[in-house]
């Protein structure tokens, strides 16, 4: 059974997902504000496959909780915003988020949402370790390491990275990324998908550099060595 934390303030809110969820087969976790919501994280870190976020908690606000997360963990994480918060879709998903719902919203449409975002990061996982130059990528174990140390990542610069390397050398346009790693329902900014190459690039260092190229006018490539 897949796990869940759901965090908000709002006891109703948090009764009304959790009950969808249940019913929907997830065992749910609840938070009632950010600080409760990264320990909560911090024990379950191993079992726990989602997290839904509110924005505004007492203590750590989402974003907060977000960045701490993303310091040590690629999980899916999925925002919950209200209509009157100013939400920057760019800037959410540069901060490593997956998805985002705004309040007030349908519990099925949430549910619907959960369902999407697992598929697409269980489709991340399958496969197996293989070297790349000084790179070794194991999809098994969800790991990437660059000279022998562990480089972390979130879900989706992980899942470029691995479009990446299925194919080497061929240029994956910013259209054809979105598509495949966002889902064809995405509605963001295109720029998201330059935001995530250029951290990838820039967690890979002197390797990202020499090997993860742009190709003016189309896309990015891995380019062999």
């Amino acid at each position: 059974m897949q796990k869940i934390i759901v965090a908000d303030d709002e006891a109703r809110i948090r009764k009304l997902v959790s009950d969808f969820l249940k019913k929907s087969g997830y065992e749910v976790i609840e938070a009632e504000d950010g600080d409760e919501t990264f320990e909560l994280f911090k024990k379950n870190r191993d079992s726990v496959d989602l997290i839904i976020l509110d924005i505004m908690m007492p203590g750590l606000n989402g974003w907060e909780v977000c960045k701490k997360i993303r310091e040590s963990s690629s999980v899916p994480v999925i925002m919950l915003t209200a209509r009157s918060e100013e939400f920057d879709e760019l800037t959410g998903y540069e901060a490593g988020i997956d998805d985002y719902v705004t309040k007030p919203f349908s519990p099925t449409i949430l549910v619907k949402r959960v369902e999407a975002v697992l598929r697409r990061a269980a489709g991340a996982k399958p496969g197996r370790e293989r070297q790349f130059s000084e790179l070794t990528f194991n999809d098994d174990a969800h790991e990437v390491r660059l000279y022998g140390e562990e480089i972390e990542l979130t879900l989706k610069e992980y899942s470029i990275l691995k479009k990446f390397l299925d194919a080497p050398g061929r240029v994956f346009s910013r259209e054809q990324l979105l598509d495949s790693i966002w889902g064809y329902d995405f509605s963001g900014d295109i720029r998201t998908v330059d935001s995530h190459v250029a951290r990838l690039r820039t967690k890979l260092g002197t390797w990202g550099n020499k090997h993860l190229k742009t190709v003016y006018g189309i896309g990015y490539k891995i380019e062999e060595a």
